[in-house]
């Protein structure tokens, strides 16, 4: 935990969450309802991520993960999941353009299914930004809570298979340390827009006793006030994590 550094605007003596998770939801909804194409949405959302990254890093805090493509995304239209991969892309081609906010990237998820340049860009951007300092953001590609799970299941029980892993040895830090997002510990505030009130299988193990914010702002829409509202709100929230 920490407080908002004085150059933010958000509420004052805000309880600042160390690591806040984002399902940017709603960009195919915004795109239809002002008559556009739903790529022109998705085009929409990257800007506000791009904002919302400097935004968060300028206030101090220490993570962000946001959900960019699940594992069931692949059933949209070809044309737009195809759209969805340039973007990503265009995206890691100007990760660069980071480097004075000294923002980190990090990708959590399978990465298998992508292609080879996708993966090379993904590898370049993790690799050059490895040693920077402010925001470290995780962008999950092709990630499934569930799907992370099995996988984690299956990495320990070949464990237990080839070292002779002791049931009993397995403990939490046992699932954490096989997960794909095993360094981005636990989900303090977990935000979704959109106006839906579910958690879509995003980070289903970190997010555990994760403080939930729900708002009706489509992720096109979604700005530093909005993210300072919701701050203010997990401000006033009392983390008792099964206690009294």
């Amino acid at each position: 935990m920490g407080w908002f550094r004085k150059k933010t605007t958000a509420p004052a003596l805000a309880v600042l969450p160390r690591h806040i998770a984002v399902v940017m939801d709603g960009n195919g909804r915004w795109a239809t309802g002002r008559g556009l194409p739903r790529t022109a949405g998705h085009k929409a959302g990257a800007k506000v991520f791009e904002n919302i990254c400097r935004y968060a890093n300028s206030i101090g805090v220490e993570t962000m993960t946001f959900y960019a493509f699940s594992t069931e995304n692949w059933k949209r239209p070809k044309e737009e999941v195809d759209t969805l991969m340039k973007l990503f892309g265009d995206y890691l081609k100007q990760a660069d353009q980071f480097q004075k906010e000294q923002i980190r990237i990090r990708f959590v998820g399978d990465p298998a299914p992508l292609s080879e340049e996708l993966r090379q860009l993904m590898k370049h951007a993790e690799d050059s930004s490895a040693h920077f300092t402010g925001l470290t953001v995780n962008l999950a590609i092709n990630y499934g809570g569930r799907d992370e799970l099995v996988h984690a299941f299956r990495k320990i029980a070949a464990k237990a298979k080839e070292e002779g892993l002791a049931p009993e040895a397995i403990t939490e830090q046992t699932v954490s340390e096989h997960l794909y997002a095993d360094t981005c510990g636990d989900v303090d505030l977990f935000i979704r827009p959109g106006g839906e009130h579910r958690i879509s299988n995003f980070l289903l193990w970190q997010a555990a006793y994760s403080e939930i914010y729900f708002c009706d702002t489509l992720w096109p829409d979604f700005t530093s006030k909005d993210l300072d509202e919701a701050i203010g709100w997990y401000s006033g929230r009392q983390r008792r994590f099964g206690g009294i």
